[in-house]
């Protein structure tokens, strides 16, 4: 039967399967299967052609589901974010991505919207799923109880084969590259006493979370070694977004409007807090307040002036922990410590005296 005919004739009988490949390209279904789905016994060139040819003029799409029962693993890594909105982790997985590319991998993004329970689900969906791995992007929890059941999860998944890596504070018994959180929030408080700024406030991140722990305790701790305190209403929670910043900003304006300096904890956070003092504050930066954010996000050299941060290499945090989970050939677990350099711009400068 000429493949056109064929073909139409299989379209109105429903999908397209291996079957109808095999019967057009004259072979067995086990042989079609060795060819389509990438079996490791050898196909003669004159058969593996025919079944190509086949599948390409029926439009021939394999059967994942199926794939995957039969080699125990999928070709899909999972990638877990707590906020695909937030362009730190969007540049984290653009790196992870194109390395799963580079490898012939499919990346499923999953997006938790900072919801720990719902991190622990997408594991249990991804194992369920049989994916070849799992990659963790975000902050740990402070919470013992919470990381003990994403530990279970994560441990039975390794256990059935399935590779695991993180970009996030050491908390898991994995693979990890590990961004020096602390040392660069202790290098903008040097900044500002640098600068001569006493009269400080921080805007700070959803509780809860170890990134916020360990740059709030590093930035502090510095500040108190030079005999500056920074009072704890003059530490504001915001939810890590440029509306989050702008409110925090203004809170924080309320209760302290002698602050000289602010150092915010990510920055789309510093982004909302210069658009606070601008728009509704009409405070100049760096002239009345001096802002500090962390991350530096492509777009921290967009605002006006430009964003003073802290510096993390976001795309190649990605690419480093997808290696990790792909390289099975040294004993885990692994840490990759991930340097933080402090940027300096136009959005600090000395007090006005």
């Amino acid at each position: 039967m000429p493949a056109s005919k064929s073909r139409a004739v299989h379209q109105e009988a429903g999908p397209v399967t291996l079957q109808h490949v095999a019967d057009t390209a004259g072979v067995s279904r086990a042989t079609a299967s060795r060819v389509l789905n990438g079996s490791s016994r050898i196909v003669g060139s004159d058969l593996a052609d025919r079944v190509m040819r086949a599948a390409r003029s029926l439009r021939y799409v394999s059967n994942a589901p199926a794939q995957a029962l039969a080699r125990s693993r999928t070709t899909v890594v999972g990638m877990i974010v707590h906020a695909v909105d937030d362009p730190y982790f969007s540049a984290i997985a653009a790196g992870a991505m194109r390395v799963a590319a580079d490898n012939d991998l499919l990346t499923m993004l999953a997006n938790t919207f900072r919801d720990p329970e719902r991190e622990i689900d997408y594991v249990a969906r991804l194992r369920a799923h049989r994916a070849l791995g799992l990659l963790l992007v975000g902050s740990g929890f402070t919470d013992e109880s919470l990381t003990g059941r994403l530990t279970e999860q994560l441990t039975d998944f390794a256990a059935n084969g399935g590779r695991v890596a993180c970009v996030r504070h050491q908390s898991l018994p994995f693979d990890t590259v590990l961004p020096e959180n602390r040392r660069g929030a202790s290098q903008a408080a040097e900044l500002l006493l640098a600068l001569g700024h006493r009269k400080i406030g921080i805007l700070s991140g959803p509780s809860g979370l170890s990134t916020v722990e360990h740059r709030l305790g590093g930035f502090r701790d510095t500040l108190h070694a030079a005999g500056v305190h920074v009072p704890d209403d003059a530490v504001v929670t915001a939810d890590f977004t440029r509306d989050g910043g702008y409110a925090a900003m203004v809170e924080l304006h309320q209760r302290h409007p002698d602050r000289t300096a602010v150092f915010a904890l990510n920055d789309p956070t510093a982004a909302g807090a210069m658009a606070a003092l601008r728009e509704e504050l009409g405070r100049s930066v760096p002239r009345d307040v001096s802002v500090i954010g962390f991350d530096d996000v492509p777009t921290a050299l967009d605002l006006t002036p430009a964003l003073t941060t802290v510096r993390l290499p976001l795309e190649e945090m990605g690419e480093r922990a997808m290696r990790l989970l792909l390289d099975t050939s040294a004993p885990g677990p692994r840490t990759v410590r991930v340097k933080a350099d402090l940027v300096v711009r136009g959005s600090t400068a000395a007090p006005r005296t």
